[in-house]
């Protein structure tokens, strides 16, 4: 079975199917995307039909702290010029992970030719079940009252751990794909003025769709900037000049390999700093709920706050960790650090954290209980 006759199943069957999930479906994506696959550029395309069945609708709740600001105003959504066809994100940037997509529809193919078996062959089943267990109690229809009990009630587990399983595959091909390019856009939407931007940094720059929308506002503002996209692996950095190029946004766009835990830039470098879906990876080696994983998470977001110039924006999109991004940001004395609504992505919370790192002039005013930081902490 080829990808795009997997994903085009996930589609037909659940095209109409909604972000928020009940928490058994969270356990078995969790299960199944804990292989860590590396980044990897899908080359199969989908036709565009195909999406025409495809509406998803994100599920938003408020859970920002009283003490952060909301951002109604600066963290909108895109406006309908910014929108583009499915077929379109999907041809150009591929997919990430498509392993874990293609192990979550094997998984639920199995559980549904399982469950389909089981409604075929209820009887049989049964009238084993009795033998196997030895059930004294039978019925004239075959079969005893417990076999048929546990004959149904393992049917029902199959039949709705295939349903999880389909669900948890759309929403990580949604996630992967159009949520993605969406949020890229909100991003973007949080700094104010991009024409002043000479210098901005995507941390995890990945397939580029981040990367893309930056270098898109900026060629839209007229300005003379460039955007530098970062990522571990070189053979991804090569793709995703590929992508920039094809979005005709080539001449603003440089991409480098490089270590996000120390990165090859000088302090007070660039004017904003954005990444999406990354920081929670790093440190993954140590399993995400180490302390030495959240060590190695709280490096990144300290070089982050380093290459910023002062007075520039930081903005990140991030996966589950988001308070201790936060917590981390107030330690540094950021400024303006906002917190957007949740969105669910990949099957768990999400949110966007912007802040603003302050001013020359500010930094050097220590009062007489207070520390110079140490932005490399």
């Amino acid at each position: 079975m080829s990808i795009d006759s997997v994903v085009v199943t996930i589609f037909a069957v659940f095209g109409q199917a909604k972000t928020e999930t009940k928490s058994g479906s969270q356990i078995l994506f969790a299960i199944a995307s804990g292989s860590g696959a590396d980044d990897v550029l899908l080359e199969s395309r989908i036709p565009p039909p195909l999406f025409s069945c495809f509406g998803f609708n994100l599920a938003m709740s408020l859970t920002i702290k009283p003490h952060l600001h909301h951002q109604n105003h600066r963290m909108h959504k895109p406006k309908s010029t910014n929108s583009r066809d499915w077929t379109q994100i999907y041809t150009v940037y591929g997919m990430e992970q498509w392993q874990t997509l293609l192990f979550l529809v094997f998984q639920a193919t199995i559980f549904s030719i399982m469950s389909v078996l089981f409604l075929l062959y209820f009887q049989p089943i049964c009238q084993f079940l009795d033998t196997f267990f030895l059930f004294t109690a039978t019925s004239s229809t075959g079969g005893g009252s417990a076999a048929r009990f546990a004959a149904g009630f393992f049917g029902c587990v199959t039949a709705l751990s295939a349903v999880c399983l389909f669900f948890a595959a759309g929403n990580f091909f949604y996630s992967s794909v159009g949520l993605r390019y969406e949020m890229a856009q909100r991003i973007v939407s949080c700094v104010n003025d991009w024409s002043n931007v000479k210098v901005a940094l995507d941390i995890g720059c990945g397939r580029g769709i981040l990367l893309n929308a930056v270098a898109t506002q900026l060629k839209k503002t007229g300005s003379s900037g460039r955007v530098v996209g970062l990522d571990r692996s070189k053979g991804t950095t090569l793709s995703t000049l590929r992508t920039a190029n094809v979005e005709g946004v080539g001449e603003y766009v440089t991409c480098r390999e490089g270590d996000v835990r120390s990165l090859p830039f000088g302090d007070n470098y660039f004017d904003v700093v954005v990444s999406a879906t990354f920081v929670h990876t790093v440190g993954k080696e140590y399993g995400h709920r180490t302390v030495e994983a959240a060590a190695e998470r709280m490096r990144v977001l300290g070089e982050m706050v380093r290459v910023l110039k002062p007075g520039g924006v930081g903005v990140v999109w991030d996966l589950v960790h988001v308070p201790e991004y936060v917590r981390r940001l107030q330690e540094l004395k950021m400024e303006d650090i906002t917190v957007s609504e949740r969105v669910t992505a990949f099957m768990v919370s999400s949110h966007i954290v912007s802040f603003r790192k302050p001013d020359q002039h500010i930094l050097g005013l220590l009062g007489p209980g207070e520390v110079r930081l140490d932005w490399r902490c």
